[in-house]
């Protein structure tokens, strides 16, 4: 009987792809390589993750204060 592997289940401590990561966060491939790189040689998801949320609303808060001119 062979195991069944959840291979969508990956510990945090395991680094994202960053197709995966793009598509998780709808980013491109270049923003999402970027935000990942940035974060260093092997970051926790939850690291990625917070620092994809911060970028998303910096660029939200950023459109907003364009939107006004």
């Amino acid at each position: 009987m062979q195991p069944q592997i959840d291979i969508g289940a990956l510990p945090d401590d395991q680094p994202y792809e960053v197709t995966s990561f793009a598509r998780r966060h709808g980013l491109t491939i270049p923003v999402a390589d970027a935000v990942l790189f940035a974060k260093g040689p092997s970051p926790s998801r939850a690291a990625c993750d917070t620092a994809a949320l911060a970028l998303l609303c910096a660029v939200a808060q950023y459109a907003r204060k364009q939107g006004g001119r």
